[in-house]
């Protein structure tokens, strides 16, 4: 059995998109990641420390921001945790544990006005050694459009 020509011809299927999909499409928002590889020395489980100052964004003028996702990998063999600040407040925390890897795609984005500085935060009972590989995904939404 043959499907009639209308269901085949796919320009004729209406297509659904998020509402954050419909933003980077049309350019009304762009991706901004922090990502890398960063080695780290634990201090303390208790209290976290900056992970990198390349972990680091600044929402630009007339913009929002929001966390979309978390990926990251701790290659130690102790649990550690990563924390998101915002505006120098935890956002986020993240367990990872002893090598391990861990993805979080974020249903509610809470949006951020510009100038809010996001960060990354480790926090590692002292003297654990290991690396982070880790890949943030930021929405950015131009002003103007609801976020």
């Amino acid at each position: 059995m043959s499907l009639p020509e209308s269901i085949t011809d796919s320009t004729r299927f209406v297509t659904s998109e998020s509402r954050r999909e419909y933003l980077l499409r049309t350019g009304r928002a762009t991706p901004h990641f922090l990502q890398g590889v960063y080695p780290f020395v634990g201090r303390d489980i208790f209290a976290t420390v900056l992970l990198h100052e390349e972990l680091t964004y600044v929402v630009p003028p007339g913009s929002s921001a929001g966390i979309a996702y978390v990926r990251a990998g701790n290659s130690s063999d102790d649990l550690i945790y990563i924390v998101v600040f915002a505006a120098d407040k935890p956002l986020r925390y993240f367990p990872l544990g002893p090598k391990a890897d861990s993805h979080v795609g974020l249903a509610i984005v809470e949006p951020h006005p510009a100038g809010t500085e996001f960060s990354v935060h480790i926090g590692a009972p002292r003297g654990t050694a290991g690396a982070i590989i880790l890949d943030i995904g930021l929405i950015v939404i131009a002003e103007g459009e609801p976020s």
